[in-house]
């Protein structure tokens, strides 16, 4: 595996894996890499320096706190949807249905759908978001 510092078109930054030069080159040329902040595909390689890595006393970041400011307002979202919706597992486009339908009551959910079931909801008028991370697999 080789880690590229990417830069797109608009300029943002952002870092991305790849099996080896040749599959970054290959998939680029394909425009499978996208910018992770706009999806640009005009993606090229930046300027890479060594990472160096701030540590605290004890010569590590405690893998529990945030590392920069968008994994914080990451969490807090994930922490946000977790304590106010329920989640209902695969069952969530059956569900989103009946409520938009009125055949139960409205109520805050989050779950799992394949992509062919949201993009049916979202047809059909649906309010339905996805969620920028894993959902929590507890059943209420």
């Amino acid at each position: 595996m080789i880690r590229y510092a990417l830069r797109c078109d608009k300029g943002h930054d952002f870092d991305g894996w790849f099996r080896s030069a040749a599959g970054f080159d290959r998939l680029n040329a394909e425009g499978q890499v996208n910018c992770s902040i706009c999806g640009s595909a005009a993606v090229e390689k930046a300027p890479m320096a060594p990472a160096v890595p701030s540590r605290d006393e004890t010569g590590a970041r405690p893998l529990d706190q945030p590392g920069s400011a968008l994994e914080a307002a990451m969490t807090m979202l994930r922490r946000h949807v977790e304590e106010n919706s329920d989640y209902v597992g695969e069952s969530f486009a059956a569900t989103a249905r009946q409520m938009h339908d009125g055949e139960i009551p409205h109520r805050l959910i989050h779950g799992e759908a394949r992509p062919d079931e949201a993009r049916k909801l979202l047809e059909d008028g649906v309010p339905v978001a996805p969620l920028p991370f894993r959902v929590t697999r507890k059943l209420s």
